[in-house]
């Protein structure tokens, strides 16, 4: 069976981008026969022509364009795989990759991820699940960090970092009629229609403990897991909703939504789960260190 030598790679990568092979073996310090030589041996690998010799140069075939792409894909994935190992800021693009829990706010995910999405030389690949799932991916580094809700626990087998990243009250919002109504909280909740975290959230478990401490029952129109979903919902006005007011920040700027009751013994917070790796991707700690020491 063939096999890909990285030299031939490389050696193909510079006749490719001069289109003369005298001038490509000047470049790599070796002979032109030595250097053709290797070029014959990438071919019979490949099994195709990688060039087409003309008066006028070189010309890359359909098959040399197709393995150029890869060659250079194979080059920048060398070139930075040297970068991580000896620890030496990346020349070229850098890539962060997040996990965020579905349930987790879109404004505080962008809020964070802002300063990332806003340089030129980073790509940010978001992916989205459940808290278990998520960290099944971090284990095998196919994310550098986990946006959660909750911190994550650590054994024998995961030394996972939780970071506190931000702690909010959370309220109940509804659009403006809902203030007018003048609710008291928790007693005047008996039948108010609700939308609420599904049972899960540690924002619905507090909200159901200071009710049933009321001896209250509102009416629950909806359980949803996805806080943007929520948002919606609250929009169209038929019940308030329980959320972080950072869910619906643009909402109650704009005067859609309203905050009718504020619920300061029930807070959420935001981690930033982080393993512990002798290679982080650097940009993992900058975007931590950002956050960690504002909690409000």
């Amino acid at each position: 069976m063939p096999f890909l030598n990285y030299h031939h790679l490389r050696y193909f990568r510079h006749i490719a981008r001069d289109l003369n092979l005298t001038r490509a073996a000047k470049r790599l310090n070796l002979s032109a026969p030595a250097l053709s030589l290797q070029l014959r041996q990438l071919e019979e690998d490949l099994g195709h022509r990688l060039f087409e010799r003309r008066r006028t140069g070189l010309v890359l075939t359909e098959a040399g364009r197709i393995a150029l792409d890869y060659a250079e894909s194979i080059g920048r994935a060398g070139e930075e795989l040297l970068d991580v190992m000896q620890h030496r800021p990346r020349g070229g693009r850098q890539v962060l990759r997040i996990g965020a829990v579905a349930t987790l706010s879109r404004n505080f995910q962008l809020e964070f991820l802002r300063p990332a999405l806003h340089r030129p030389d980073v790509e940010v690949v978001l992916r989205s699940g459940g808290f278990p799932e998520l960290l099944v991916l971090l284990h095998s580094h196919q994310v550098d960090l986990v946006l959660s809700n909750q911190p994550a626990r650590r054994d024998a087998e995961t030394h996972w970092h939780s970071h506190l990243l931000a702690e909010q009250p959370v309220s109940l919002v509804g659009t403006p009629s809902w203030k007018k109504r003048r609710l008291k909280f928790p007693d005047g909740m008996k039948d108010i229609p609700v939308i609420l975290p599904t049972q899960e959230s540690n924002m619905r478990a507090g909200f159901d403990r200071l009710l049933a401490s009321a001896g209250v029952r509102p009416r629950i129109v909806a359980e949803v897991d996805d806080m943007a979903m929520i948002r919606l919902l609250a929009r169209e006005g038929e019940a308030l909703a329980l959320v972080p007011p950072v869910v619906v920040q643009s909402e109650i700027k704009e005067g859609v939504l309203v905050e009718t009751h504020r619920i300061p013994q029930i807070r959420e917070t935001f981690y930033a789960v982080t393993p512990s790796r002798r290679f982080p991707n650097p940009l993992v700690a900058e975007l931590v260190q950002r956050k960690v020491g504002k909690v409000r």
